[in-house]
């Protein structure tokens, strides 16, 4: 034997774990599998005896038993082929939403030793890809965002039969459990917002009128004004992006000089929306109002701040990997959607 070298010190086993905890072998593999059958103050006892050891589960081991891998897929859908100017996933970066649905979906699963693996779905191909990952087992379910509105992908789990829930509410009929927010009430928030500050010459910039949540909140807020007394809302199409936002609010100044309110239907458009308008020399909220939808960073790194409306994304993310790990445990479980109430955040554009 070298001199000098420490010895080789066993690592510690289940038996350790079981004379520390002073229970049986098979109750501490109860315990570590997630068995429920064990009451919590053994449960917390084993625990204690697991860090006081230093005991790592084989976690191959524990997915003969459990049928569990301790990772689920966290989907990121759209339609189309990559554009090799502006890849999909650099997309998908570019967008603060993706990051809160992310910090949400973790947040969630890291206490419960439970790991996403992000995957990204923009190809047939690629689509066709995860559902053979699924099915092999390779992760025990998915959390879907998807970003077009005939995407396939939330189909072709639900009639795979695999674990899935979809962040908000499928373009078609589909049986998926899903989480969204009340995009109708979130734009009825705002036209209160702008009606309350006296805005009389309202218009909006709304989302890419294909998706459900930019149809929603069009819809909700040209209703709000109605009922406000206002029977005409201009309206542009944006395509939640700062770009369009430019555009669209170029274009309404161009066909509507005298505006003295705007809704715009998410942050990153209404950021775009507030350059143009400290362009064309129009004080924000003096001259015209503005307010946004779902409480991004982009509202606070605005100058002005963005008055907005808060979409709970981290919230829901975690609610959508809550439900996903009930139908892992629970394979038949029905088919659930969660609603989310969105609120009013006043800073300084209205």
């Amino acid at each position: 034997m070298s001199e000098g070298r420490p010895p080789v010190t066993a690592a510690p086993t289940l038996e350790d774990v079981a004379r520390a905890a002073g229970v049986s072998r098979a109750t501490v593999s109860r315990v570590i599998n997630g068995i429920r059958n064990v009451d919590p103050a053994i449960q917390e006892t084993v625990r204690r005896a697991i860090a006081d050891t230093g005991y790592v589960p084989n976690r191959a081991a524990r997915s003969l038993v459990t049928r569990r891998t301790g990772a689920i897929a966290l989907v990121v859908s759209g339609a189309g082929e990559d554009d090799e100017a502006n890849p999909f996933h650099s997309q998908v970066f570019a967008d603060p939403f993706f990051g809160r649905v992310a910090s949400g979906v973790v947040g969630f699963l890291r206490p419960r030793g439970i790991h996403p693996i992000l995957m990204f779905a923009e190809t047939d191909e690629a689509r066709t890809q995860i559902i053979s990952f699924l099915r092999q087992g390779y992760a025990d379910g998915a959390i879907l965002v998807s970003t077009q509105p005939h995407d396939p992908l939330p189909r072709l789990l639900s009639e795979a039969a695999l674990p899935s829930v979809l962040f908000a509410r499928p373009g078609e009929a589909i049986p998926i459990s899903y989480v969204d927010v009340a995009h109708r009430t979130g734009a009825k928030l705002a036209a209160d917002r702008l009606v309350a500050r006296g805005c009389r010459r309202v218009a909006t910039i709304a989302g890419p009128l294909d998706v459900l949540a930019a149809q929603d909140r069009l819809a909700g807020f040209r209703d709000a004004m109605a009922a406000h007394g206002h029977p005409y809302i201009p309206c542009v199409e944006g395509q939640f992006t700062y770009a369009s936002g430019e555009a669209a609010m170029e274009r309404l100044l161009s066909e509507h000089p005298g505006l003295d309110g705007v809704f715009v239907a998410n942050d990153l458009m209404a950021q775009g929306a507030l350059l143009v308008l400290r362009h064309h020399g129009r004080r924000v909220p003096e001259d015209v109002a503005v307010v946004g939808f779902d409480d991004s960073s982009a509202a606070t790194a605005s100058r002005p701040m963005l008055t907005t409306i808060r979409h709970p994304v981290e919230d829901m993310a975690a609610e959508m990997a809550r439900l996903l790990l009930e139908h892992v445990d629970e394979p038949g479980r029905p088919m659930t959607s969660v609603i989310f109430e969105p609120s009013l955040v006043v800073r300084e554009s209205a």
